[in-house]
């Protein structure tokens, strides 16, 4: 490191680092994912009819296709503060959801950085009657939401687990 040790190294991570709890900086957040298993929150919601709602995700590291609502839980935050932030962040919509969750799996993926998680699985109810938040986008682009009678065969592989639930 160009003459820095360790402990100058970390001292200058940590500057950078004004709020963990706010989240991570990108850089420091794929740094530390390639060491230590991430938990997360997937939400498995549900309407009047029994569907779930699914997002369309198309990333370097899942994939494309159908993917759980989920995110990443910050330090110091509770788990029902992160069900509530995921609906607000990817459904823009709140739910309803037993806090007690129905499962925990462990993913282990290929790829190093995102490669390992913990991962809490809710399950949650949204009404039917809500509005999706699909404006400006089309079937197929990141983020559209979609309500699903069936388990959809392009779902993305981490999230094969799950498709008992769907």
């Amino acid at each position: 490191m160009g003459g820095m040790n360790m402990h100058e190294a970390v001292e200058l991570l940590d500057k950078q680092i004004v709020n963990p709890s706010a989240g991570l900086p990108e850089e420091v957040f794929l740094f530390v994912s390639r060491l230590i298993p991430l938990v997360n929150v997937d939400l498995l919601i549900k309407d009047e009819k029994g569907r779930t709602l699914l997002s369309w995700r198309d990333d370097q590291y899942a994939g494309a296709g159908w993917h759980l609502p989920g995110g990443i839980l910050r330090f110091k935050e509770k788990l029902e503060a992160r069900v509530r932030k995921v609906a607000e962040t990817e459904i823009g919509l709140p739910v309803e959801f037993d806090p007690v969750s129905i499962a925990l799996n462990q993913i282990v993926c290929e790829h190093a950085t995102r490669g390992h998680f913990i991962s809490i699985l809710y399950k949650c109810f949204l009404s039917e009657k809500c509005v999706l938040k699909n404006i400006g986008l089309t079937e197929g682009e990141r983020g559209y939401l979609k309500w699903h009678s069936a388990c959809p065969p392009n779902l993305v592989k981490v999230h094969e687990i799950f498709r008992e639930y769907i």
